[in-house]
């Protein structure tokens, strides 16, 4: 029998063994398939804790993987390091002639693929990429004239209808070809070879989402235990497929789901065709905006103190949880850009360091919406009120007592600034950073 040649599938945002498309394209190839996973330090020397709850959910993620490969006598292969090295080293190892993965559409990922492709060139080795986490990519939803869409509604009326042209979803069966593993037997090394420890901060169930035909009335609720998906960190990791959920979604008679995924796709690839967006306003006169910046706001505001019940019980949420309520994420959000006049670049960074569902192109896009900055995003003058968000969506307070039980007591702080005041503040600050543009 010929020895076939080693082909390397390279495990990212992609952390299952179903439906997956680069792995389902390598197992079809005429190779032997090694899967690999590398924790990349440049990443991880950055986390401010060792016990990162998404450094926990990839390294259980990966010990789930070694479950499911170990019947066909396979293993994943665990690397740390610089990809930039670690590749080299897998080359040795292997002596590939292929590589295989899904694409990754954030700037900082598609300056390493191209470092990567450029060092396994110089191996003659081919750097297969393919499309999985999204259902249209980089320029397949753009306006007639080929620019990109700045605006959601219609970068959702072109996707959608650009689905149903598609229909049915194709679906990759890379389950049903894992014979073609290689053989090996690798044991996966521990979080503390990492210098990391396990999290406790339990995570979210992978199941499909049951509450798609009600997602117009209890998206907005707080109070609800499962009001909303709580899929967000299995996309971004790729432990679900898109494909199936969407195809899930559209099958609804209620859209709203499907509309939140297309907002996901929205803001991913506007980060693609903008990726000056990562630390720059998208349009540039609000960069121009005077900032308070005041560091005992921004520390009440992070530690859920700002006297303000709802704003407080989101922050409280996601410094408990890893989560927050999309509802109360705008709130948040709004109120420290517009109410505080700080930098969305500060709130952006730390729901980056919070989030356990922190997907780069979601959370910039989604803060530049709040602050008013950036694509298809709320006016300057929008500037939402937290009492009469309280009232319109937690009424009876179900939310606000789970996570500012004292928000009643004599003890609780007083609001930091005056709703009408820090209005009235940030619609001038805003109007005068418009002049100096």
């Amino acid at each position: 029998m010929p020895v076939l040649p080693t082909a390397i599938f390279w495990f990212r945002r992609d952390l299952r063994l179903e439906d997956n498309h680069a792995l389902f394209r390598a197992l079809s190839s005429e190779s032997t398939v090694q899967p690999v996973f590398i924790f990349d330090s440049t990443i991880l020397t950055r986390l401010d804790d060792p016990a990162d709850a998404r450094v926990t959910f990839i390294y259980e993620q990966l010990q789930l993987l070694q479950k499911q490969l170990k019947p066909y006598g396979s293993s994943i292969r665990i690397y740390y390091g610089d990809p930039a090295t670690v590749w080299k080293e897998i080359y040795e190892e292997y002596k590939p002639s292929s590589v295989y993965v899904n694409s990754d559409y954030e700037p900082a990922a598609i300056t390493r693929d191209l470092l990567i492709r450029g060092i396994l060139q110089q191996y003659e080795v081919d750097f297969n990429t393919f499309k999985d986490q999204v259902i249209f990519e980089k320029a397949e939803i753009v306006k007639n004239d080929g620019l990109p869409y700045t605006v959601y509604t219609p970068y959702k009326n072109k996707w959608l209808t650009t689905l149903e042209e598609q229909l049915p979803l194709p679906s990759y069966s890379s389950e049903q070809l894992l014979n073609n593993l290689r053989q090996a037997d690798y044991t996966l090394p521990s979080l503390a070879d990492f210098g990391f420890s396990l999290s406790t901060i339990p995570f979210p169930e992978k199941t499909f989402f049951t509450g798609i035909a009600d997602y117009a009335d209890t998206r907005d609720i707080p109070g609800l235990e499962n009001g909303t998906s709580h899929l967000g960190v299995h996309l971004r990791f790729g432990t679900i497929s898109i494909r199936k959920l969407v195809s899930c979604a559209y099958s609804s008679p209620e859209k709203t789901y499907l509309h939140e995924l297309i907002w996901r796709e929205f803001f991913m690839m506007c980060l693609w065709h903008f990726p000056y967006t990562v630390n720059q306003a998208y349009y540039s006169k609000y960069d121009h905006i005077r900032w308070e910046n005041n560091t005992d706001h921004f520390e009440a505001w992070c530690k859920g103190q700002t006297g303000y019940p709802l704003v407080d019980a989101g922050m409280r949420e996601l410094n408990t949880t890893g989560f927050m309520h999309n509802r109360v994420r705008m709130l948040t959000a709004s109120f420290l850009c517009k109410h505080l006049l700080i930098d969305w670049r500060w709130g952006e960074a730390y729901f980056a360091q919070k989030l356990l569902d922190y997907d780069q192109s979601a959370n910039i896009g989604n803060w530049q919406w709040a602050a008013g900055c950036g694509m298809d995003a709320a006016p300057y003058f929008r500037i939402f009120n937290p009492t009469l968000q309280t009232k319109k969506f937690d009424p009876q307070f179900i939310y606000i007592k789970r996570w500012v039980p004292e928000f009643q007591d004599f003890n609780y702080p007083s609001p930091i600034v005056e709703h009408a005041w820090a209005r009235d503040r940030a619609l001038a600050r805003y109007k005068t950073g418009f002049q100096l543009s």
